[in-house]
């Protein structure tokens, strides 16, 4: 896909100017990554060093070598050639800061679900929460080093996804892979908002 290209066509679009997105998924499925590697502005992040109060609450399975946790959430911003500017806020992952979720959605056009295949239902809490809430998801899998790969149509099975619901492979240490991932979530939103002769990014 031509980033170039998708950037001129999202100024042919009607959009608004500036857009607010969710970042979600489970525990260290690379939430706080993706933003970071995404931002224009030094992120804010407010993570936290895992401690003994974590322990048999905050589960590290797959993800051992982890130390910290966001405990509020993680915020960037991106600027698009076509004048939108999308404003990225991460959720925390952990069950005991869900409560925040409600509060950090107000007035989100979309969210991004980052799912990891070694724990696939690690973002099923996520799925449920934007489809009780009428809100528009995509699926980005983030594809970790030695982690199994799968074709979309599975993970889309596994998840049991509407069919409409994009599932896009992403690196989210990679700047161009996260932009490909917004444009899609974009696009979609744009296309559930019945527009979809609007949209055309190749």
């Amino acid at each position: 896909m031509d980033l170039n290209h998708s950037d001129d066509t999202l100024a042919a679009a009607s959009v608004p100017n500036t857009a607010k997105i969710l970042i979600a998924g489970g525990f260290g499925v690379g939430k706080t990554t993706l933003v970071g590697s995404i931002s224009e502005i030094r992120p804010l992040r407010t993570e936290e060093p895992l401690s003994e109060r974590s322990v048999g609450v905050d589960s590290t399975r797959g993800v051992s070598a982890k130390t910290t946790t966001t405990v509020a959430m993680d915020f960037g911003r991106i600027s698009f050639q076509s004048q939108l500017v999308l404003y990225l806020f991460g959720t925390p992952g952990q069950e005991r800061f869900w409560f925040m979720w409600d509060d950090l959605a107000i007035g989100a056009i979309g969210a991004v679900v980052i799912a990891d295949t070694r724990r696939v239902a690690d973002c099923f809490a996520a799925i449920d929460y934007f489809e009780r809430n009428g809100t528009p998801f995509i699926i980005a899998v983030n594809c970790f080093d030695g982690a199994p790969r799968f074709e979309a149509d599975d993970i889309r099975i596994a998840l049991t996804l509407q069919p409409e619901v994009p599932v896009v492979m992403c690196d989210a240490r990679e700047r161009d892979s996260v932009k490909k991932v917004l444009v899609s979530l974009v696009r979609y939103v744009m296309n559930s908002r019945s527009q979809p002769n609007q949209v055309s990014i190749g």
